[in-house]
């Protein structure tokens, strides 16, 4: 097997396949600041410093945290350094996320990412659909959309992305408006959108899986841990690598809180993966899901 490409377009933008996900940088429970301010912000100069071009967010992590801790970071941003964030979603006082998918709140959350990041225009707007706030669940995804696609047209978004959604939703969200890219939730032992990943592949969609490493449910598997060691590498680096070998369109945004582990997140880049160890790792998924049926 070639070595996999390092690079792939978000429309007309080019980013790094290995990203950083903020969404760590905030509080307990993504709500409220950073235990450490300078930590955080150290974690972002030294991304982008070790050639990170595309930082996901959202202005409903903290809330507010993130975006504030990036534009602080960051801005004026280097050329090239690609941001994108999600709408759809608020945080209650109680550190719940709730739905917020009309057209005036989808405009306010739009406004709060411009000012909050420092920015004109956002690169990406993910929509994040709060149907089912857990996992992807059927419904029309048309009037919020259209609602997003509006605010385009004004030119403060650039790119229209969908979060958290089925393949019927991606479906509609095509015939609605150019979608840039599609973030769900996979990795290798939650593998319930393989049909959708190689679909979008074949129409030059990204596709950005979110909790690539299983999220608050960290990926557990005597598999993982013996291919990493065959392989000198551990296994969160393995489980990243085996995502950038899944498929060209497959983007990362890992996310973490500290220096040491962006380091190592970013060194799967590199990681090659043989075809028995990609055929190993292909049949964790139906090993978990054996275990968990027995």
């Amino acid at each position: 097997m070639s070595k996999h490409a390092t690079t792939y377009r978000l429309g007309d933008l080019s980013v790094n396949r290995m990203g950083y996900g903020a969404m760590r940088l905030s509080g307990p429970h993504v709500f409220g600041p950073p235990a450490d301010k300078a930590a955080a912000i150290s974690v972002l100069r030294s991304a982008v410093e070790l050639g990170v071009n595309h930082i996901d967010t959202s202005d409903f992590y903290g809330p507010h945290v993130t975006n504030q801790l990036i534009r602080e970071a960051l801005h004026p941003y280097r050329d090239g350094l690609v941001i994108a964030t999600k709408v759809g979603a608020r945080r209650g006082a109680d550190a719940s996320w709730l739905p917020a998918a009309s057209p005036a709140e989808l405009e306010q959350a739009v406004h709060d990412n411009l000012r909050n990041l420092g920015l004109e225009k956002l690169d990406v707007v993910n929509l994040r659909m709060m149907i089912d706030p857990m996992q992807p669940a059927e419904g029309s995804i048309e009037e919020p959309l259209t609602a997003l696609a509006e605010l385009q047209s004004k030119g403060l978004i650039r790119h229209i992305g969908l979060s958290n959604v089925t393949h019927a939703q991606v479906m509609q969200g095509r015939r609605l408006c150019n979608i840039t890219c599609v973030q769900n939730q996979y990795n290798l032992a939650h593998r319930v959108d393989d049909q959708l990943v190689d679909e979008l592949a074949r129409n030059d969609i990204a596709y950005v899986p979110f909790f690539p490493l299983g999220g608050f449910s960290p990926l557990q598997s005597e598999t993982l841990t013996k291919v990493a060691q065959r392989l000198d590498a551990s296994a969160n680096q393995v489980a990243l690598a085996w995502l950038l070998h899944r498929a060209p369109n497959v983007l990362l945004i890992p996310g973490t809180s500290s220096i040491t582990h962006l380091r190592e997140n970013l060194a799967a880049e590199t990681l090659f993966l043989p075809d028995d160890v990609l055929a190993e790792l292909d049949g964790m998924a139906l090993q978990q899901q054996r275990a968990a049926q027995s």
